[in-house]
């Protein structure tokens, strides 16, 4: 079967983001919680983050001027892909204890896993990524896993 992955696109498993750093406020719990529809007090207090508050921490922030033409920011941990279309393919997140405000929290986000499989339409590329987040004394806080599907 030929393969759209070259030995370049596979040496993309193990490249990692430059961590990035950020600070959890109780005013931020808050806008997640309102804006997320949160009903728990202990959310909408800003006493604890709610489950995804941390989606996209990951990521830089960015100007509104350096978005592509789709909204979204270059992704500098996608390697140069033969396909361009790419969808959310899941993501799954396991908390080891609750983040708080005062949390100053480290996040690195790493290509784990590259691979290919055939769709109903043709070859699919599954991207899987690793995101781990640590508090300031190295404790992990969460782990998670996302995939990208490129068709």
């Amino acid at each position: 079967m030929d393969t759209l992955l070259t030995d370049d696109i596979r040496a993309w498993i193990g490249r990692s983001d430059a961590p990035q750093t950020i600070e959890v406020t109780r005013r931020d719990i808050i806008k997640y919680a309102l804006a997320s529809e949160q009903s728990l007090p202990r959310y909408l207090n800003g006493d604890e983050a709610p489950p995804m508050f941390l989606f996209g921490a990951d990521r830089p922030l960015t100007a509104l001027a350096e978005l592509g033409p789709d909204g979204l920011r270059q992704d500098n941990l996608l390697p140069p892909l033969p396909l361009k279309r790419v969808m959310a393919g899941g993501v799954k997140q396991r908390y080891q204890r609750a983040i708080v405000p005062g949390d100053v929290l480290h996040i690195t986000r790493t290509v784990s896993d590259i691979f290919e499989k055939q769709g109903g339409s043709g070859p699919l590329i599954f991207v899987v990524y690793d995101i781990e987040v640590r508090d300031a004394a190295g404790a992990l806080v969460m782990q998670e896993t996302q995939t990208r599907i490129i068709r």
